[in-house]
């Protein structure tokens, strides 16, 4: 397998800075909408947090939650090469890519191959850890076998 590992990784963080920019134009909106209708910004009427610090609150943990992604994208030795499964690898199974960094799910490649971008929090990553190519372990009712790691 061909693997470019610096197009993925910097895909990955192509769709980390989107993610960014679309929590905080929804911050903006939401701060907007705020002054627009003269939104108190912590009770509302009832003594209760509104609706809209709510959203904004949710959002501003998403925003944070991907920030902390970015971060932890960053300080991945990406260009390592390793025998076993660790963080930055990328693994190669008979039915699927991995790249063990941040939860951003499928990452299209120009390639047309589809690599599941996932955390060492992954279910998957529990089975992963450590293996190495020849490997073999179940995972949800399949059989799984570790053909590379990059």
């Amino acid at each position: 397998m061909s693997f470019n590992k610096e197009e993925l990784y910097n895909k990955c963080l192509d769709e980390i800075n989107k993610r960014i920019e679309q929590y905080n134009e929804k911050l903006e909106t939401i701060s907007g909408e705020d002054s627009e209708n003269n939104f108190h910004p912590d009770f509302d009427e009832y003594g209760n947090k509104g609706e809209m610090l709510t959203e904004y609150e949710k959002n501003a943990a998403y925003l944070d939650r991907v920030q902390s992604m970015k971060e932890t994208l960053a300080n991945l030795d990406h260009s390592h090469r390793s025998e076993t499964v660790r963080p930055g690898s990328i693994v190669e199974t008979r039915n699927s890519y991995y790249f063990i960094s941040v939860p951003l799910g499928e990452i299209d490649m120009d390639s047309g191959r589809k690599v599941y971008a996932i955390s060492t929090e992954a279910p998957i990553y529990q089975h992963l850890e450590g293996k190495k190519a020849g490997d073999k372990f179940t995972f949800n009712d399949s059989d799984v076998e570790v053909v590379q790691v990059l």
